[in-house]
């Protein structure tokens, strides 16, 4: 099955639904106003009644400083992701004052402020140390506040585990957002490098397609200059062939602007595979074990770059298929040409796998990698490349590169 591996722009739809994001995600700033607003209400209007029961109380019943203090902590929580440490601190000395009274109901705001600092402080060693010192005070906060009550010492376990937790859950779920942005960052990376080495790859077979016709340039520019003084009509016609060939390999020049080469392996030259080539390309994989049906063809001559862009694209599709489907899978390739660009189409029946894998060309050829190579080269043309799983089962890939420009 085709390589699935696609550009963090590009999305390949796979039946696998969008990462739920809560209104904490989506408007932070919005919801941390409600939640400090909320957490503020609870503490003023809500209190712990006999049998662990809770109540409500008029606003007039807590006095003037408490809601101050209420005020404060409340507030404060606006600020939990950009200064976690200061908030817990604010928290806990706002705690304080009420500890042992009818009005210490500041733990809820403690524990989502013990949170905070677990989800959003920095991952330095003077952070750590605050942390620390945070989730003691405000532990031992718990242990005066239930020896004056008093509360069982169960209950003051379990607090303390609670507010322990919530910063235990909250460091989880930073370090998985930690791990979850590098996995993006090294999947970008992979990506870029890919297409670098695809366009470095592309460039070297398309040098050698120059180069072949420079070659020619100038095997018919010595023969014209052989005969120029016997023949000068023959010689002419030698030039005219230089003059189409020297054309035809600057159309080919113009296409490599913006793409980097090394000096490496420049020694490959001669003529690269062709549209003519596909059958016996097509006859090798059928000898490999697929089941592949060839259909179509153009019959018009096309620019180099596009045959062998074309041939290379077919071939990558038809590996991928070979390596990830196996055997046995049936295959078609299609191929037709009309409206000034070549169209070309690879189905597949196979279930595949969504393997990310570098692909060697069949039979030898330049290694690939997969819809990333194969769309980088469709693009390079001005053309387009399509690839997704098909509604019945199986894969389709489908690629559109102009013809524009002088035949080969």
């Amino acid at each position: 099955m085709m390589n699935r591996t696609a550009l963090p722009s590009e999305t390949l739809v796979r039946g696998v639904p969008g990462r739920f994001r809560g209104p904490f995600a989506r408007w932070p700033r919005t919801a941390d106003a409600v939640l400090a607003a909320a957490m503020l209400l609870a503490a003023v209007f809500v209190e712990e009644g006999p049998g662990d029961a809770l109540r409500f109380h008029p606003i007039t019943d807590v006095p003037v400083p408490v809601l101050l203090l209420y005020a404060v902590a409340g507030a404060a929580l606006y600020w939990r992701r950009s200064e976690p440490v200061a908030v817990v601190a604010v928290a806990l000395v706002a705690w304080g004052p009420t500890l042992g009274s009818n009005y210490s109901t500041l733990g809820g705001i403690v524990i989502v402020a013990l949170y905070s600092v677990g989800r959003y402080a920095a991952d330095t060693r003077r952070s750590r140390l605050c942390t620390a010192a945070a989730i003691a005070a405000a532990i031992a906060a718990l242990v005066i506040d239930g020896l004056l009550n008093p509360v069982p010492w169960g209950e003051i376990g379990f607090g303390a585990l609670v507010m322990s937790g919530a910063w235990y859950i909250g460091r989880r779920l930073r370090m998985r957002a930690q791990r979850a942005v590098r996995l993006r960052e090294e999947q970008a990376a992979e990506t870029r490098r890919i297409v670098a080495e695809e366009r470095t790859h592309i460039a070297r077979e398309l040098h050698d397609v120059v180069a072949h016709r420079v070659s020619m340039m100038t095997v018919q520019a010595g023969a014209a200059r052989m005969v120029a003084a016997d023949d000068p009509q023959e010689a002419l016609e030698a030039m005219a062939a230089v003059e189409q060939a020297g054309r035809q390999a600057l159309d080919e020049l113009r296409h490599l602007l913006g793409v980097l080469r090394p000096d490496a392996d420049r020694d490959r030259l001669g003529p690269q595979p062709r549209l003519a080539d596909l059958q016996q390309l097509v006859e090798q994989v059928r000898e490999a074990g697929l089941d592949v049906a060839f259909t179509g063809g153009v019959d018009a001559a096309l620019p180099a770059r596009v045959e062998l862009s074309a041939y290379r694209i077919v071939q990558e599709a038809l590996t991928n298929v070979l390596k990830h489907s196996g055997p046995r899978t049936h295959t078609e390739v299609r191929l037709s040409c009309e409206s000034g660009g070549l169209t070309i189409e690879v189905l597949d029946d196979g279930r595949g796998a969504a393997v990310q894998s570098v692909s060697a060309g069949a039979h030898g050829g330049v290694p690939g990698h997969g819809i990333v190579g194969m769309r980088e080269r469709a693009l390079l043309l001005g053309g387009s490349l399509e690839a997704g799983p098909r509604p019945g089962g199986g894969f389709r890939l489908a690629a559109r590169l102009p013809t524009g420009g002088e035949p080969a």
